[in-house]
């Protein structure tokens, strides 16, 4: 029996049995095996990688492992360039653009908050989903390792947290998303675009209380719903501020 040792890479060991993380440890196998079926029998969906080192030379996910070759696997780049090294994904999706699956609903309303398109369906089945994910280029967002190893899905983030709140954390770390974020620019409801509008527009759908208060206003252009800085905005303004405290200082020492 032919055998292998492998080594992975930072959260990439989330996915591994303890005695597997942060160590190298010797895999047997038979036969002709491809690197991207290796690792993901492993338990590492291939969304999740972007370098592959065999005996330090870079490899694509084609390649057949060979008796004695040392693997060393590494997570997705998003915060910096690896070009002159060979990627085994297409090149990170720079317009964030995402689909999640049916369990993060609300991860999905928390990303329309901060202004990302962040596609949800009710009841998508999981073929669906990963169709989606290929045929409109977004992310897939998913807690399912399975999900993710669908053939079709080329750009994929298995989330850790629990805690949607600290999902949204998790998000914008792993795709460095902080200086894209735009508040109050998407709707929550339906993940359309909001635009300004004047109040004489919206008049007869306000309530009384709304119209004696307020005098600015946005209207999704999908789905028509207006929105006002109602007594929910300053809630939602010292969560937004409460995340971007966690973005990490990247400013060179002079």
């Amino acid at each position: 029996m032919a055998q292998a040792t492998f080594r992975f890479y930072a959260e990439l060991n989330d996915f591994l049995p303890l005695n597997r993380r942060q160590v190298p440890f010797v895999h047997r196998f038979n036969g002709r095996v491809s690197i991207k079926d290796m690792i993901e029998s492993l338990g590492v969906p291939h969304t999740e990688v972007d370098l592959i080192l065999v005996n330090g030379e870079s490899v694509d996910f084609r390649y057949l492992v060979q008796d004695g070759d040392y693997v060393s696997v590494y997570p997705v780049f998003e915060s910096f360039d690896i070009t002159p090294l060979l990627r085994v994904r297409p090149r990170p999706l720079r317009q964030p653009r995402f689909v999640l699956d049916v369990h993060l609903g609300r991860l999905t309303g928390y990303l329309r908050l901060l202004g990302f398109d962040a596609l949800y369906i009710p009841d998508c089945d999981d073929a669906t989903l990963a169709a989606i994910s290929r045929d409109e280029r977004r992310t897939l967002l998913t807690r399912d390792r399975g999900l993710l190893k669908r053939r079709q899905v080329t750009h994929g983030y298995c989330v850790r947290a629990t805690n949607p709140r600290e999902q949204v954390r998790e998000v914008l770390r792993r795709f460095d998303l902080y200086r894209l974020i735009a508040p109050f620019t998407r709707c929550i409801r339906c993940n359309g675009v909001l635009q300004p509008v004047a109040k004489q527009a919206v008049m007869d759908r306000l309530p009384p209380h709304v119209r004696d208060n307020h005098n600015e206003f946005r209207v999704c252009a999908a789905c028509g719903q207006v929105y006002w800085r109602g007594s929910h905005y300053d809630r939602m303004q010292a969560l937004i501020a409460c995340w971007l405290e966690d973005e990490p200082d990247n400013s060179e020492p002079e």
